[in-house]
């Protein structure tokens, strides 16, 4: 260990947190779940002229679970962050700004009112631009840049709905709201909660922002920065069930998102991006189902996600540091007997991510297939839905097959090194969730406690399209082994690029208000600003100045001059008036 002294900041964070986890799971369980109730607490902060501003605090079990998760990784995260930036020189400096990622998010979580929750909301814009630029080479920046913008793009939405949510005087979300700029205040709501969970079209962030450190993209991109568009509208659904339309428009774009981002992962190369592309298609998965009329099925299913979607990037950290920062799948290849113990963790974490039965992911997916089957939904809907769901065992399957179970195409000089002791510690804590957590919650959950009844048939489909992904992979390899033939043909460079989001999000965000901010700057600031701002205006006082300076300069032929103008000025005036 290089730097001794750097790494104590890690593992003291590592144990706060977990010590906050600890805590907030217990007082979840015996103190809210023990007598059925919500609490929500409010101090008045300033009272004047009738007007009253307060920080209210909701305590609920939506609450105390998502905080504690997001101290449970976190505390992951940081214990992961000694082995893997060993070395760092400014060590505590990133385990500031992770902690201030944790302290905003929990202000957004625990905060109910929309006008104080935007503390969590730019403070999580702020760090995670800062965390995504840590390495401050041309790419970060570039990356940082295009996620600050489209997260700026969401705050400038909620700011406006506020403005329009002074009509009402009520800034508590959960209330309902009756008035005519009701469904323009639910639909910028659902609008910048969008930009947050890089929904279509606002998709091409997520994968650019992998270029921030592993232990970054698990804490920030798996499990709580991008969940916080979902818990916004989930918090506020209440008032958004309301609305028919938004409802409608929120379950079409999560569907739309799920089966791009699960179509794109398909032909992603890079180890990092397959799962971002996967996080894409599972928080399309969580806004479809508050689309169609289940959230607390899609808080359930946000608790069961960050639980293996944490450990699958944290498995993927390791085998990146292990192989010398390579994570480029066409190079990586027979893992499984260099690092066992990370295989073996990207296995089981792939697995449940598939629903495979009596893991995290099951529980969640199943009851999420159920009550689409069960609800009232458009037939082609439900069917890019399930497409949809299929695809998560196709990429799962791909990223096995490249990284752990595939050929090894790097050289013959190629070095692996061993995991720390710190690296597989934080493995096994997310591995024991990833296995039991989705059954511990539903034992504890009372609300989710339980599955509708769909019918042998809905089952019997439910099966088929958890596991459709092994049918298509065999398909594949058929027809491309057998036939020479590929499936999807000149559609793939369509598929692979996202649907060409990173044009309509990225290039509309930095390429054209780039280009339009070089011809502000040429043609305001260098033009007409310029003429008609300050140096005209200096041009102007200091034409009038010398004329002034000329007036009274004391010269018997300068007075003489000033009164024939003067009187031809008064006589043109008598003339005409």
């Amino acid at each position: 260990m290089k730097n001794k002294k750097n790494m104590s900041a890690p593992l003291l964070c590592s144990v706060f947190l977990f010590s906050a986890a600890v805590f907030l799971w217990m007082f979840g369980i015996y103190v809210i779940g023990s007598v059925s109730q919500s609490y929500m607490i409010e101090w008045q902060i300033l009272s004047m002229c009738g007007v009253e501003w307060s920080l209210p605090i909701i305590i609920d079990y939506i609450s105390l679970i998502f905080s504690c998760f997001v101290c449970l990784i976190s505390g992951s995260v940081s214990l992961f962050s000694v082995s893997y930036m060993d070395g760092e020189i400014f060590m505590r400096r990133f385990m500031l700004l992770i902690m201030a990622f944790v302290g905003s998010m929990n202000l957004l979580i625990f905060i109910p009112s929309l006008i104080t929750i935007l503390l969590g909301w730019d403070g999580l814009g702020i760090v995670s631009f800062a965390l995504v630029i840590y390495y401050q080479n041309k790419k970060s920046l570039a990356a940082g840049m295009l996620t600050v913008l489209a997260n700026r793009i969401g705050d400038a939405l909620l700011i406006l709905s506020i403005c329009l949510l002074v009509n009402w005087g009520e800034w508590c979300i959960g209330y309902g709201m009756i008035g005519s700029f009701s469904l323009l205040i639910c639909f910028l709501v659902v609008v910048g909660a969008m930009t947050k969970s890089a929904q279509i079209p606002f998709s091409a962030w997520l994968p650019a922002a992998m270029a921030a450190p592993t232990p970054v993209s698990a804490l920030v991109h798996s499990s709580t920065l991008v969940t916080a568009g979902v818990y916004l509208v989930i918090r506020f659904y209440s008032t958004l069930v309301e609305m028919g339309e938004v409802m409608g428009f929120l379950s079409k774009v999560g569907a739309l998102t799920l089966l791009m981002a699960g179509l794109s992962a398909c032909f992603e190369v890079d180890l990092k991006k397959i799962i971002a592309l996967s996080t894409l298609s599972q928080l399309g998965l969580m806004m479809f189902t508050v689309g169609v009329g289940f959230p607390i099925i899609a808080v359930f299913h946000l608790f069961t996600h960050a639980l293996f979607k944490a450990l699958l990037f944290l498995c993927a950290g390791s085998i990146i540091h292990s192989t010398m920062d390579t994570q480029d799948g066409r190079i990586l290849g027979g893992l499984n007997y260099l690092l066992p113990f990370s295989s073996s963790c990207l296995v089981l974490s792939s697995v449940a991510l598939c629903g495979m039965p009596f893991l995290s992911g099951f529980y969640s997916k199943d009851l999420i297939l159920e009550g689409v089957f069960s609800s009232f939904n458009g037939s082609l809907e439900v069917f890019v839905m399930l497409v949809g769901a299929g695809l998560s065992l196709v990429y799962s399957l791909r990223i096995l097959l490249i990284g752990v179970f595939g050929q090894n195409f790097s050289s013959s000089l190629f070095t692996c090194s061993t995991e720390s002791g710190y690296i597989v510690s934080s493995i096994i804590i997310l591995s024991v969730g990833a296995i039991v957590g989705g059954w511990f919650l539903q034992s504890v959950w009372v609300s989710v406690n339980g599955f509708s009844l769909v019918g042998v048939f809905g089952k019997v489909v439910i099966s088929i399209i958890t596991f459709m992904g092994l049918l298509y992979g065999f398909i594949n390899f058929f027809l491309v082994e057998v036939l020479k033939w590929k499936t999807f043909g000149s559609l793939s460079r369509f598929l692979s690029s996202m649907w060409f989001m990173n044009l309509v999000s990225g290039s509309f965000l930095a390429g054209v208000g780039l280009k339009l901010g070089g011809l502000m700057h040429l043609h305001l600031d260098l033009g007409w600003m310029e003429v008609l701002g300050g140096q005209g205006v200096f041009k102007v006082l200091g034409g009038g100045v010398g004329i002034s300076y000329y007036m009274q300069s004391g010269g018997l032929l300068v007075y003489t001059r000033i009164f024939l103008i003067m009187l031809v000025f008064l006589l043109v005036g008598f003339w005409y008036f």
